[in-house]
């Protein structure tokens, strides 16, 4: 039958019916698609529906040859895509890439703080291909065995499937996407317009030679060359994907997650970031100046973003942190931003500094996640016990990272018992990582924001990617029910 959609057609959506656009009804007539997002209707064109469902098509056919390949060729795998990503001539195609996009990314007025690949960026990248060439996962491993007269059942774990990423515009994460491959899966990946240059250069110089080279199928990892947003929803909504994995924040991740589950698929989403560090009364203070620093050193999902201080520790905590700011901000020569939540404009005046603008804000704002490059923008809320600053973390924080400072142990047991956040420490926020902390490549992070995990972490590896087989083995053919 005919498309014949036309403008004024009315479609039903989350937030009641929706009219078309002659955008819209030229896009549907042309065969694409209305997907369902949790608060409109979404849009894909037709061209871009088939390009997502052929990526998915070869990661899918990939990981069936993956099945039959061995343990050695996909460590081999890692150890020659680190090593070409070392080479220097390998590597300026892809520097040449990255500073286009950096300046492409700079004229739209975009934030590009984690966009440039620096040579600690360029490390980082070789150490995790080489942590999963040196890790002792296998594809398959027996988990458990369970023994019976004459027979036996394995618990096996085992591959799962293809793992489908929408990742921020971030170069090193076309190296976090092949973390799945150690555990017998493949991928397919879309990854921030941003970076779509860089991401180019990497796969054509240095990835796909290197699955080529080591005998893994070239499809084993498909970069979904796309730059319209919508291409997300697209592979999101593919059923023969085995997990959806979402990473960035804000309303993008919220609809592509709600586009996964809506098709019944599992997913892993980051949401919204930002750490919450909270001192007690026994908060010693030359500790807290240490982690505070050190919590503040680059803008990612880990970074401080809100610090709560009991009233009593106003004025000593306060200079800490305007002290630090202001030279901070000197350094770089420029000005960070503090946002004070339970004072009033009179009593923060002692927080003024040069390089530090105060502003007085309110509690219902908590939930704001500041995003910068060169300079700190975090809140200062002072309350009036550390029991004020949980129950403010509970309500307002994306139930993510939680720093509780202090030497009063049954201060750090009740924090440990109330805070609803898969991340609690003592220190500083950073070190909420999967290479830093559990010395495994990281594929993405989860706060709790949703709801609580199912039988993981809030740090996904490409070691948890997996799922279970039962095999039975027989010994004795008289064996029956």
């Amino acid at each position: 039958m005919d498309a014949d959609y036309r403008v004024g057609d009315r479609l039903v959506g989350p937030s009641g019916t929706h009219s078309l656009t002659a955008e819209e009804a030229s896009i549907l007539n042309a065969g694409g698609r209305a997907i369902v997002l949790p608060d409109r209707i979404g849009f894909v064109d037709a061209d871009i529906t088939e390009r997502c469902a052929d990526g998915v098509s070869r990661a899918r056919a990939a990981f069936g040859v993956l099945a039959q390949v061995s343990d050695d060729k996909i460590s081999d795998f890692f150890e020659r895509f680190a090593a070409y990503l070392e080479d220097d001539d390998r590597f300026s195609t892809i520097a040449s890439a990255n500073a286009r996009d950096v300046a492409d990314a700079q004229q739209r007025g975009r934030s590009t703080g984690r966009l440039s690949i620096t040579e600690k960026m360029r490390s980082e990248m070789v150490e995790s291909a080489r942590l999963w060439a040196s890790s002792d996962v296998r594809k398959e491993s027996v988990a458990e065995q369970i023994e019976h007269e004459g027979w036996r059942v394995e618990k096996i774990a085992s591959p799962l499937g293809v793992v489908a990423f929408v990742f921020e515009g971030r170069p090193n994460v076309c190296v976090d996407a092949t973390g799945v491959l150690r555990t017998g899966n493949s991928c397919v990946f879309r990854i921030g317009s941003d970076a779509l240059g860089t991401a180019r250069a990497i796969m054509s110089t240095c990835l796909r030679p290197a699955l080529v080279e080591s005998g893994l199928p070239e499809d084993a990892v498909v970069l979904l060359d796309e730059s319209d947003r919508s291409s997300g929803w697209a592979l999101f909504s593919d059923r023969r994907i085995s997990l959806a994995v979402a990473r960035g924040s804000g309303q993008a991740v919220s609809d592509l997650g709600f586009v996964a589950q809506s098709y019944g698929i599992s997913t892993s989403l980051h949401g919204t970031g930002g750490a919450w560090m909270i001192l007690g009364e026994t908060a010693e203070i030359g500790w807290f100046a240490e982690t505070f620093r050190n919590s503040l050193d680059r803008k990612v999902c880990n970074t401080l973003n809100v610090c709560c201080a009991p009233v009593s520790r106003l004025r000593e905590v306060g200079n800490v942190i305007a002290t630090h700011l202001d030279e901070f901000s000197r350094a770089k020569g420029s000005r960070a931003t503090l946002h004070v939540v339970g004072l009033a404009a009179g009593d923060a005046e002692f927080l003024q500094r040069g390089h530090v603008d105060v502003h007085i804000d309110s509690t219902d704002n908590l939930a704001t996640e500041w995003e910068w490059d060169d300079v700190p923008e975090l809140f200062f809320v002072v309350t009036e016990s550390v029991k004020d600053s949980l129950d403010l973390c509970n309500r307002y924080s994306p139930q993510f990272v939680a720093s509780v400072l202090g030497t009063d142990q049954a201060e750090q047991d009740l924090a440990w018992q109330i805070l609803n956040a898969p991340f609690v420490g003592n220190g500083f926020t950073r070190w909420v990582d999967g290479q830093y902390a559990l010395g495994r490549p990281e594929l993405g992070l989860s706060n709790w924001q949703n709801g609580r995990s199912l039988a993981r972490g809030g740090i996904l590896s490409g070691d948890d990617i997996r799922t279970y087989r039962y095999r039975m083995r027989q010994t004795n053919p008289s064996v029956h029910r």
